[in-house]
């Protein structure tokens, strides 16, 4: 088991890497289990939406939960290891906290031979406790492993 995780972590720090927009918004790996990821995204001040508040563009905390919902589906047991998103619901329910960091957290919750479904929670404390920032379900394309 810790071998498969110690591959599931090699493969999503690949994709993250491999991920234009996710090198450039600096997203990184912070745990892998099956099925499930959590991603963490720097605050940074080229990120903010409004200049004034100093709060992060709702675009960088939907590229953030998309991203970890397409990892949590390729590290799923039944999942791929390519995927795209079918469809994605964000209900962003307030402003990050300037200057902190975001987590998400996505969970592979059901997979069939075709889509994968996932919920995913970001919060901008890594408290698991800390209310969200944005709730996300969304669908994801499964290609069956040879």
């Amino acid at each position: 088991m810790a071998g498969e995780q110690g591959e599931d972590r090699a493969l999503v720090r690949h994709m993250l890497d491999a991920l234009p927009h996710a090198r450039a918004l600096g997203m990184r790996l912070v745990d892998v289990a099956a099925g499930a990821v959590e991603i963490e995204m720097p605050w940074r001040a080229d990120l903010v939406g409004d200049p004034r508040s100093g709060v992060l563009h709702g675009g960088v905390v939907s590229a953030l939960m998309d991203t970890c919902c397409g990892a949590a589906v390729i590290v799923h047991p039944k999942g791929s290891r390519t995927t795209a998103t079918l469809d994605l619901r964000i209900d962003y329910l307030r402003s990050a906290v300037p200057g902190q960091a975001v987590r998400a957290r996505a969970e592979c919750f059901h997979v069939t031979r075709s889509v994968a479904f996932v919920r995913a929670v970001a919060r901008d404390s890594a408290e698991e406790s800390g209310p969200p920032v944005a709730i996300a379900t969304g669908a994801f394309t499964i290609e069956e492993r040879p």
